[in-house]
């Protein structure tokens, strides 16, 4: 009983492990990937954050998080906001070998003459890995 228990693991893990996968599914924090883009009327940069990816071949998309830096010049009269601020985005990437193209959207908070949005942008960059 114990040879048959060895002969059955032995070809269950050879079955299993002897295959040779193109495409998977992972979750990572930080892939490396630098995005310069434009959203309303104003830059951003970014380095995608914790996201959800799916890989084949030479072909990757993510979805996930987008830890930003928005520059963006406040013309309202008054008081006046930074020019670059950070915030978080959303958004989707693909990226083809070490070329990103990105499609963030962020929200712009409700203010005295606007109402609350998000906003769709795009961007190209770089992925390091």
């Amino acid at each position: 009983m114990k040879n048959c228990m060895y002969a059955v693991g032995i070809l269950i893990s050879g079955l299993c492990f002897s295959q040779e996968t193109g495409s998977r599914i992972k979750a990572s924090f930080f892939d490396g990937v630098a995005v310069a883009g434009y959203v309303d009327h104003g830059a951003f940069i970014n380095f995608t954050g914790p996201n959800v990816s799916f890989t084949h071949n030479s072909l990757k998309l993510m979805a996930g998080m987008l830890p930003s830096l928005r520059i963006k010049e406040d013309r309202s009269s008054g008081t006046k906001n930074s020019p670059v601020m950070p915030t978080l985005g959303a958004g989707l990437t693909i990226i083809y070998k070490k070329i990103a193209v990105q499609i963030p959207v962020y929200y712009n908070s409700k203010t005295a003459s606007e109402d609350g949005s998000w906003k769709v942008g795009a961007g190209l960059g770089y992925s390091f890995r």
